[in-house]
């Protein structure tokens, strides 16, 4: 048969990382379209990604682990949760952690299985990864249209092997391998006709001296990507200007697209369950936007704006947008989530179906 291409990517991705699902879903949790407040809601609970589709979501971001003790985050369970996806018409944005668990600036463990090898060996393990994974999605017709090598990865990743920074200066060249044993993985699954960008990622949304040494370190390494991806959540990454001028010197100094892959904001600083909750003090929030729902949604309205205003701007990605608390699945993340305590729809969710024909920047 005929290979089906995949589609050319919108113009911008309004996505959201939806990975807790399952988890959320096996806890029994419900999710409502509209809002408390709006006389006419539907009280009738829906599938959260038919919710993020019909709020205008394009994209849903996955992460995968290699093998995580509790089956979630899986291949497998990435795979079933790609056919959803696939079912609403939006895209899969595959978010490579290389690990049993999470990897982040403070955490790059490599998995279990590959803790002893080689490196010859560690980059065949990544490849070989990689390139079964891409394979199965294709094959079930869910070829992703972004993949992601490597998560949060500005100290390298697979560590020590891929280790760079300070104490491990030396370590480009090994970094620069593993990164792209990753992306041939992926250009080794596709066909001629396939279309899948290569995104890597760093947690400095808003610091543009550690964007920039990390990029002018790869360029030196020749590893060629499509899409710079960012973290940017106010209390670690800093300002709304910060992030801003990261955004336009980045957009003018590298040929690559800026997704700003993960950011979020409370809605509110109380909490529903006993999991401590990472964003939970005054100190945390940026002034002018209080922890409300009317703060939050103007929070993701203005960075939406930020982003739209950068010249390589081309997409945002709310994070654990469904991580409300309910028994069996204690979240972190209840306050920040875009569902209210009982699974409510909060206004934020519509900011994403807004597609302004111009970028003004709004006040809470």
């Amino acid at each position: 048969p005929t290979p089906i291409p995949t589609p050319p990517p919108p113009a911008f991705w309004y996505g959201v990382d939806a990975s807790f699902l399952p988890q959320l879903e096996a806890a029994g949790a419900q999710f409502y379209a509209d809002s408390a407040a709006d006389s006419a809601a539907d009280s009738t609970a829906q599938d959260a990604l038919a919710i993020f589709a019909a709020h205008g979501v394009n994209s849903v971001r996955l992460r995968v682990w290699v093998n995580p003790a509790d089956g979630h985050n899986s291949p497998a369970e990435t795979l079933a949760l790609a056919r959803r996806i696939q079912a609403l018409d939006m895209a899969l944005l595959l978010n490579l952690h290389y690990s049993d668990t999470w990897a982040d600036p403070a955490h790059q463990t490599k998995p279990a299985a590959w803790a002893n090898l080689d490196f010859v060996g560690l980059e065949t393990a990544v490849y070989t990864h990689t390139f079964d994974l891409i394979t199965a999605l294709k094959a079930q017709g869910t070829l992703p249209h972004m993949v992601q090598i490597g998560n949060e990865i500005s100290p390298g990743f697979l560590w020590d092997d891929g280790r760079v920074g300070a104490g491990y200066e030396d370590n480009w060249p090994q970094f620069a391998a593993l990164l792209q044993a990753g992306i041939a993985g992926v250009q080794d699954a596709l066909e001629p006709s396939d279309r899948v960008q290569i995104m890597l990622h760093l947690d400095a949304g808003a610091n543009n001296a550690v964007c920039r040494w990390f990029l002018d370190n790869l360029q030196a390494q020749g590893v060629s990507f499509d899409v710079l991806g960012l973290t940017y959540y106010p209390w670690w990454q800093g300002s709304l200007d910060d992030l801003t001028a990261n955004l336009q010197d980045l957009s003018e100094r590298y040929p690559q697209e800026i997704v700003l892959v993960e950011t979020a904001y409370p809605w509110t600083l109380d909490w529903q369950d006993d999991t401590h909750n990472l964003v939970g003090l005054e100190e945390q929030l940026l002034p002018g936007y209080p922890a409300t729902p009317a703060g939050q949604a103007a929070f993701l309205r203005d960075v939406l704006a930020i982003v739209q205003a950068a010249p390589q701007g081309r997409g945002i990605y709310y994070w654990a947008p469904e991580a409300m608390a309910v028994p069996g699945f204690g979240s972190f993340w209840e306050n920040v989530a875009l569902f209210d305590f009982n699974g409510q729809a909060l206004p934020a969710l519509t900011v994403l179906a807004e597609r302004p024909s111009s970028v003004t920047i709004s006040s809470p």
